[in-house]
């Protein structure tokens, strides 16, 4: 009989994202039908287990958070991947979220609804939190636009104080001009600002909109109101943990380098369903782009509903939205592809009809323009 191979899995299982890794480790597991899994009650942050240093089994996936859980899994001998951004050991693979990828969907979010103001909210002891910052800044940059920032205190650092921590954050809000869109680090920072909003009778998404990141469904849908948030891909990244790991403890040598996936899309729920868009006959345009995008529409289509010239729709409508007329149109069909592939189990053909392509073959030239992958392998790596 094939010996099993004994794998240890250090990932706390307290909120959404770590427990959608260990689904992905899960499922590939079930492919492999090889390995005997020890899952240990791990805090995230805690000191490393009494266990570890006399463990004996043959491969480890670990969210390695603290400097003390580096040097302990450093005296070990066998195969190592890290599931964590904080990369406190650089010599080995490690799997995390494309965090770049997760700010421009944001970014992407914000345009689309016509906002000029932008905001992020982060906290600087992350470097997952750093680079969704440095990356959504960049991009407002780019477009001559000013991003107002808060970075939060970390709760270990000397003299934190969740009260003088909250009134901070809420002189902050205050500050901010209306409309903005207010990018969150994750969730719960976005859940925080929504209760400031809400004491401060701030109305949410005309005045401010919201939008987190990991997509904690329970907790989105308990915020006042439901809270939109990017979805990243933790089942797929933690599928290629262990096939990296697999591979590893099978004698193949595999380079120490970043691993970074893609995240799946937005969940789009109150918090950011708005048009802050001053200009009439554009928010009219976008609105029924948005309604109508997988109808097969054209800006001829737009210009029906829009009394404006084509010359003078389409250069109102790059500089307030930031692209083409076309290009929305082509977003909005591309988003809803992605949709349908990660979410439903029809077929090309059809998701061709319902996006408003007359044939899959056109579809599959345009969603891998979009997103540098067929619709095919973009279904099977998400």
């Amino acid at each position: 009989m094939k010996k099993q191979k004994s794998v240890a899995l250090l990932i706390e299982t307290s909120n959404a994202y770590a427990r959608n890794l260990l689904s992905g480790i899960v499922s590939y597991i079930r492919t492999t039908d090889s390995w005997s899994v020890y899952l240990p009650e791990q805090q995230r942050g805690a000191t490393p287990p009494s266990w570890i240093a006399g463990w004996k089994g043959d491969g480890l996936i670990v969210r390695i958070e603290t400097k003390a859980i580096a040097q302990a899994l450093q005296k070990l001998k066998i195969p190592v991947v890290d599931v964590s951004a904080a990369r406190e050991v650089p010599n080995i693979p490690w799997v995390e979220t494309d965090d770049a990828a997760i700010a421009k969907l944001a970014y992407q979010h914000f345009r689309e609804r016509g906002f000029a103001h932008f905001a992020f909210c982060g906290e600087p002891g992350f470097n997952w939190s750093n680079w969704r910052e440095d990356a959504f800044v960049q991009m407002v940059h780019q477009q001559q636009q000013t991003c107002h920032l808060f970075h939060a205190k970390h709760r270990e650092s000397a003299g934190y104080s969740y009260s003088r921590e909250r009134q901070r954050l809420t002189k902050w809000v205050l500050s901010l001009p209306h409309p903005i869109a207010i990018f969150a680090c994750y969730d719960i920072k976005a859940q925080q600002i929504l209760d400031i909003c809400r004491e401060h009778e701030i109305d949410v998404p005309q005045q401010i909109a919201i939008l987190g990141v990991d997509n904690d469904e329970l907790l989105c849908d308990l915020c006042t109101p439901p809270l939109s948030s990017v979805i990243p891909a933790a089942h797929r990244t933690g599928r290629e943990a262990a096939e990296l790991l697999d591979r590893m403890m099978n004698g193949e040598a595999i380079e120490p380098l970043a691993h970074r996936i893609e995240p799946i899309g937005i969940a789009t729920r109150q918090s950011t369903d708005v048009l802050a868009i001053d200009d009439a006959e554009i928010a009219m345009a976008m609105r029924f782009i948005r309604d109508n995008a997988c109808e097969g529409i054209n800006v001829a289509s737009i210009l029906k509903q829009v009394p404006l010239s084509r010359s003078v729709f389409e250069k109102r409508f790059q500089e307030l939205v930031g692209h083409t007329p076309h290009q929305e149109i082509t977003n909005r069909r591309v988003e809803r592809i992605r949709q349908l592939l990660v979410e439903t189990d029809l077929p090309l053909s059809q998701i061709a009809q319902r996006t408003g392509f007359q044939h899959e073959e056109y579809m599959s030239v345009t969603f891998k323009k979009a997103m540098a992958v067929p619709p095919g392998e973009y279904r099977r790596k998400h």
